[in-house]
């Protein structure tokens, strides 16, 4: 799984979220650092409005909450979600002496990401793509 500081990171260079059953985020304040929750349809559940995403807290004894504003949660994508949002420029996952390596095609050119675990790889190969793309 991907640390807050890289998921924050992919958000403020523009990936958006849809909460959807299996999702893991963290609650965005301080006081909330490391606290990850999963949407479950059975105890945190997004409901859609014209106005925006809430995600409700459906009976959940734990947490003193209703709801919260999809704005006021941090998306941490799994390592599944992040291949995918790779799509057509990801090319290979490989394993190396100190972890993972990420190839995707950028440009007409490949670019390698190597990190500890796979996740990390593909989320600054994400981030990569996501910075080629805006320029």
């Amino acid at each position: 799984m991907i640390d807050e500081n890289l998921a924050r990171l992919l958000r403020s260079a523009g990936l958006r979220w849809q909460p959807a059953s299996g999702d893991t985020f963290a609650v965005d304040r301080p006081d909330m650092a490391g606290e990850h929750f999963t949407v479950s349809e059975m105890t945190i559940e997004p409901h859609h409005f014209d106005t925006g995403t809430i995600l409700g807290f459906n009976g959940t004894t734990e947490w003193a909450l209703d709801s919260l504003a999809v704005e006021d949660a941090l998306w941490i994508p799994r390592e599944d979600q992040l291949r995918e949002l790779l799509g057509g420029a990801f090319r290979h996952l490989a394993r190396t002496p100190d972890g993972y390596r990420v190839t995707i095609v950028v440009s007409d050119q490949e670019r390698h990401f190597e990190e500890d675990d796979a996740a990390t790889a593909y989320a600054q190969a994400l981030l990569a793509l996501i910075g080629a793309s805006v320029v």
